[in-house]
């Protein structure tokens, strides 16, 4: 008798482990996964042009709206200098909040833009960009940036290729665009897209994407000879991004100077 309780209390105590485990490491991935698509909430699109002398001091946020990632968000401050029509330089931060968690600091980095001139008709420059992240490896980035103006018309694409510094690690790749025009004043209306392009391992159009209209307003004749931008919108998700969210509010805010 004493054998069978025995036998009965372990197959009891065994049952409750296993049903327990699927959830503890349910809960151990939600508490210890990064912010899904961080990065994406602070992409900005990149214009193709430089304006010498002007200094520029940027705010970016983003904010994941509903589904699994509801409230999660991404803060990026960068701080840049125009040396010239040729070449612009830069360092950002960037940090990240989960909902009930504070916020947290997720790396820093270095970026610089060199202009190659027209093409085509098309404004054409070359971003790097090496960055150095708390939770991983040291990456480098780079991008392609085109921009096509035509009267009050302006559009942009951003082409990304980015390469952890870490052996056996594939290049990924993305893209960031944006259409707008002038509507009225300084006041711009317009859409932006960014999303993933897969890696050197598997290209494919299928994988996240957020797009959605956006709205941009320009403040001149500050101090400083300053100019002060803003630029507002919502995203929605498409592809695996809807695993994640429906969608992310965006804001990004501009104040450029000279001495």
């Amino acid at each position: 008798m004493y054998c069978d309780a025995f036998a009965l209390r372990e197959r009891t105590e065994r049952g409750t482990l296993i049903r327990i485990l699927p959830i503890a490491a349910l809960a151990a991935a939600l508490i210890y996964a990064a912010p899904a698509s961080a990065e994406e909430l602070t992409t900005k699109v990149y214009g193709a042009t430089l304006e010498p002398g002007m200094t520029e001091v940027e705010l970016r946020y983003g904010r994941l709206n509903g589904g699994p990632a509801d409230g999660e968000d991404g803060l990026l401050v960068e701080s840049a200098h125009h040396f010239s029509r040729r070449f612009y330089a830069g360092v950002e931060t960037q940090w990240s909040r989960r909902p009930g968690d504070g916020r947290r600091f997720d790396g820093a980095a270095l970026e610089a833009i060199v202009t190659l001139g027209r093409v085509a008709g098309i404004d054409t420059a070359v971003l790097a960009e090496f960055g150095a992240h708390r939770h991983g490896p040291e990456s480098v980035e780079t991008k392609l940036l085109l921009q096509k103006r035509a009267g009050k018309f302006d559009a942009r694409l951003n082409l990304r290729a980015e390469k952890e510094l870490e052996s056996g690690e594939p290049v990924e790749f993305g893209y960031a665009a944006s259409a707008d025009t002038q509507v009225i004043g300084e006041f711009r209306l317009g859409a932006v897209a960014i999303g993933e392009l897969g890696t050197s391992r598997h290209l494919t159009t299928r994988a996240g994407h957020f797009i959605g209209p956006v709205a941009k307003f320009e403040l001149e004749s500050l101090p400083g000879k300053g100019e002060l931008e803003f630029e507002t919108g919502y995203l929605f998700a498409l592809g695996e991004e809807r695993d994640e969210a429906k969608g992310q509010f965006r804001l990004l805010v501009e104040y450029g100077f000279r001495f």
